[in-house]
């Protein structure tokens, strides 16, 4: 099913959302759950540091040669082979008691992401692929559907969904999305991975954000792009490289990079 130069790497992938997963499942929705504020004014909570310290522990362990780059903690270690963790994208949304949120464990070896894994247990949903293995979903990699993104080739026949349209204002693209939006057969603000992951699955065609860090787009990619699908930042640079992310099922990328393109500076948002 999956190459096998990384069928390792995706198996221990698999065993880091285990163990993260009866982590942020037992702090969701707890009475005690404690919240912080970061210097950025984006929340933390202590599942996230919880998660993390737990992936990098483990990974100490498993892959002590590999380094490690995580939202909540330094980074540790050196040389090509990176792990990118993010213990809970969606933090917002976990502290509120909505399900959407999840772990992302990315492998990169040098530039390149080539094992991304992204779970979501209060959703009961598992993505996962490595390059050249193809991208899945399921509850094991035993057990598993392999994804495919949509046949979709007009944007008036496309389905959009995003995080929301602050980020687009301040980035000085608002009117460039708000017309994207208009062109769209349909918009829905799913957020965050899950966006992503409908994309891979030929439920939406086209995601997008203006702001995301590394952390953020790593596991992501090779999820997208092995199930046929296209990942490049708003600028149409290939992989996490940001500014933000620009996700399509392929034969819609160079149509919406194009409506995202710079305006004038002249020209005003009309909502």
């Amino acid at each position: 099913m999956a190459d096998q130069s990384f069928l390792d790497d995706l198996r221990l992938a698999h065993v880091l959302a285990d163990s993260a997963d009866s982590l942020t499942m037992a702090r969701f929705k707890a009475l005690d759950l404690s919240v912080s504020m970061k210097p950025d004014m984006t929340e933390v909570s202590d599942a996230d540091v919880a998660v993390e310290e737990s992936i990098r522990r483990n990974l100490s362990r498993a892959r002590p040669r590999d380094a490690v780059h995580g939202e909540e903690g330094d980074d540790t270690g050196w040389g090509p082979r990176r792990w990118v963790i993010d213990p809970i994208d969606g933090t917002s949304n976990f502290v509120r008691g909505v399900p959407v949120w999840a772990t992302l464990i990315g492998l990169m070896d040098g530039p390149d992401v080539v094992v991304g894994l992204v779970s979501a247990p209060a959703l009961g949903r598992r993505w996962w692929a490595s390059v050249g293995g193809g991208a899945y979903t399921g509850k094991s990699l035993a057990s598993a559907s392999r994804l495919t993104v949509s046949g979709v080739t007009n944007v008036t026949d496309a389905s959009l969904s995003y995080s929301s349209i602050h980020g687009w204002v301040d980035s000085g693209r608002g009117q460039q999305f708000v017309d994207l939006m208009r062109d769209c057969w349909r918009t829905r603000a799913y957020g965050d991975f899950w966006s992503y992951m409908l994309v891979a699955e030929g439920a939406v065609d086209i995601a997008c954000e203006p702001e995301l860090a590394l952390h953020d787009m790593a596991a992501l990619v090779p999820v997208v792009t092995e199930a046929g699908g296209t990942f490049t930042n708003i600028d149409g640079r290939p992989g996490p490289v940001g500014p933000g992310a620009v996700v399509t099922n392929g034969h819609l990328h160079g149509e919406v990079l194009r409506m995202l393109a710079p305006m004038e500076p002249t020209e005003e948002l009309q909502l």
